[in-house]
């Protein structure tokens, strides 16, 4: 090492400059979190500086750390030189003389590194070093990227409580070989100070590394190595390239650090599921992980995660045949592919990251994306009539819409604003969101009419808020009356229209409890002994994932001792009337019976079950057709001897 690093606070020329307070204040005031922006900047200039010839999947990796004992006194003796005095101006000194000294690193691994010169005055074509150490606002240089305006580098500055990062970068040379390089930046506010000369004030700008040569340059070579080693940080191997972005002191928004961990974990997974995806014919593009003082936090699986699975499924409609071309008439313009998909689902639980995006309990919201397959925000469209139903929908512009699409984005590329827009660019935005508008309504059959696949009949909506049922909409439940939890006498009541978007089963005894019409039979005498077997119903019937598949599931029990054989009646119920479809009409599908799941959770698949009558609790599971009220009656019998 000719010389030891240390840091260059820069002053303002008199030709002027940027302050630290402008830089930092490009990013606006985002709805996001810092966490989420992150995730979603650094990914997003992770692939954008993907390398053509990188045969796998981009790594991505953020990993918290403590620094180890062993290494903090590196962090004291190479970062602490030439350092300004001031507290208030560069509040990393205070934070490294701190028992422990937290970072956060941010990698990517099958990108290019950052290369080029290491000067803003030297001409070049690859401009990555100067694009991301020294300048500011540059455009993006890739086409079809994620990025249009380099500012997601300031989130790294933004997130340290000190200002800080240390960059640490493996590039291609010109001459074919292998570069390491090894620079520390700053930028917390502008000041001024006195000095020997007089008043002098500074930008707020500060970088470290060797200052031999009048400019701060990156450490490189065996002096970057040096540096990496007794820092602690990981070095590259002999032909890997990537960057490595250290954040000194993380802000962790009132997280531990294991929390934090887990929620940017889920966080990846909420805003970069695209990237996650693989098929048969193509390995998923990027690959994910976090850690917290080298414990693994899981990325969760898209494909396998509720709700991410019905986005994951909307994309394959979209990229598949059968993805709606969406265009706009005046002026006439391609826009882009959307596919949709609705299910019959449980509410939803949601997350700390599923909140920052705006799905609670129901799902009810497009993807938005460009081309680069990053996700811009999740569009809120109609909410369905219950929180038992969903749908998820994908939108990917067209590569000609590209530049209109990046024009209407924020600097943090998390909504597409049309009103920023010149007209006839605001036309295809606001057409965009028309016709999804309208794909929707299609979807939901809002406009009272059944699409293909669905019976002929216009079936009937669900809603936990209204009162009978509506026609002209879709969902899952039918509604009959049910012996109350508990109740052993054998009740009877007339089929009734309720609330209850799946409703609950029916009470039937021996043959069923009710005719077609909802009348109850006649009545017996009140002295006979009461023998005979029935249902006691548990509960309303509820939705159940299983696996890839949502179930209607009713719990039940028979409290008259003895073995008895139950059966279910599956039927539709229609909109508006006491009608039930038994005779599906051609083409429609109707509910299907998957099993009688007891109390061990063992599912037991048959048409007609034996059970002997008593406490236990039984289940029966069933697939619901789409578009569909389901309603589900159990009957029972007494088992006769032989």
């Amino acid at each position: 090492m000719t010389a030891a690093p240390r840091w260059f606070s820069q002053p303002y020329p008199p030709e002027g400059a940027t302050a630290a307070e402008g830089i930092r204040n490009q990013l606006g005031r985002p709805e996001l979190d810092l966490l989420t922006i992150l995730v979603r900047e650094s990914a997003q200039n992770s692939w954008d500086a993907r390398t053509p010839d990188h045969s796998g999947p981009v790594d991505y990796r953020i990993d918290m750390n403590t620094v180890s004992p062993a290494h903090a006194g590196a962090w004291r003796e190479l970062l602490l030189a030439g350092a300004p005095s001031q507290r208030d101006n560069f509040p990393l000194r205070e934070s490294l003389r701190r028992s422990s000294i937290r970072v956060m690193a941010v990698s990517d691994r099958g990108t290019r590194g950052l290369g080029g010169p290491t000067r803003a005055d030297a001409f070049a074509i690859e401009r990555d070093f100067v694009s991301f150490i020294r300048n500011i606002g540059e455009p993006r240089d890739s086409a079809l990227g994620g990025g249009t305006y380099g500012f997601g580098k300031g989130i790294f500055y933004v997130l340290s409580n000190t200002g800080t990062i240390l960059v640490h970068s493996r590039c291609r040379t010109v001459q074919g070989g292998y570069e390491t390089r090894l620079i520390g930046c700053a930028l917390w506010k502008s000041y001024g100070v006195e000095e020997t000369s007089g008043h002098r004030r500074y930008t707020g700008r500060h970088w470290w590394g060797d200052i031999s040569g009048g400019v701060v340059e990156p450490l490189t070579g065996h002096d970057a190595d040096r540096a990496v080693r007794n820092l602690g940080l990981s070095p590259f191997g002999a032909e890997e390239t990537g960057t490595t972005v250290v954040v000194v002191d993380p802000s962790l928004d009132g997280l531990t650090p294991k929390e934090a961990g887990g929620y940017l974990a889920d966080t990846i997974a909420w805003h970069l599921w695209p990237k996650m995806i693989s098929t048969p014919e193509r390995p998923a593009p990027m690959r994910f992980s976090v850690t917290c003082d080298g414990a693994d936090l899981p990325v969760p699986d898209p494909r396998e995660t509720r709700p991410l699975n019905m986005f994951v499924t909307a994309y394959e409609k979209m990229t598949a045949a059968d993805g709606d071309r969406l265009h706009c008439k005046s002026p006439r313009r391609y826009l882009g592919r959307l596919g949709l998909e609705k299910r019959i689902m449980p509410p939803l639980e949601p997350s700390r990251a599923s909140r920052m995006v705006g799905i609670e309990d129901i799902v009810h919201h497009v993807c938005l994306m460009r081309p680069a397959e990053l996700v811009v925000t999740y569009r809120p469209g109609p909410k369905p009539p219950s929180v038992n139903l969903g749908y998820a929908g994908v939108f990917r512009g067209d590569e000609s819409m590209d530049e209109i699409y990046a024009k209407a984005e924020p600097p943090t590329h998390d909504a597409w604003n049309p009103q920023s827009l010149e007209r006839p660019e605001s036309t295809f935005v606001h057409t965009t969101f028309r016709r999804i508008g309208e794909s929707l309504d299609s979807l939901l059959s809002l406009g009272g009419t059944t699409r293909s696949g669905s019976s002929n009949v216009a079936l009937g909506a669900a809603s936990s808020f209204f009162s009978g049922l509506v026609g002209g909409a879709w969902g899952i439940g039918g509604a009959t009356d049910y012996s109350k939890p508990g109740n052993t006498t054998p009740r009877h009541r007339r089929r009734e229209t309720r609330e209850n978007p799946i409703g609950p089963a029916s009470t039937g005894e021996g043959g069923g409890a009710e005719d077609a019409h909802g009348t109850e039979p006649q009545s017996r005498d009140a002295s006979a002994p009461r023998k005979r077997p029935r249902v006691q119903y548990i509960d309303e019937p509820s939705v159940e994932d299983r696996g890839e598949t949502s179930l209607l599931v009713q719990n039940f029990r028979l409290p008259v001792p003895g073995p008895q054989q139950v059966r279910v009646d599956l039927a539709i119920t229609l909109p508006g009337t006491a009608g039930r479809e038994t005779d599906p009409p051609i083409g429609a599908v109707m509910p299907e019976l998957v099993g009688w799941e007891d109390s061990d959770g063992h599912v037991h698949r048959a048409e007609v079950m034996q059970i002997d009558g008593g406490e236990s609790v039984w289940r029966v599971l069933v697939l619901p057709a789409p578009d569909t009220m389901t309603e589900i009656t159990v009957k029972v019998e007494v088992v006769k001897p032989t």
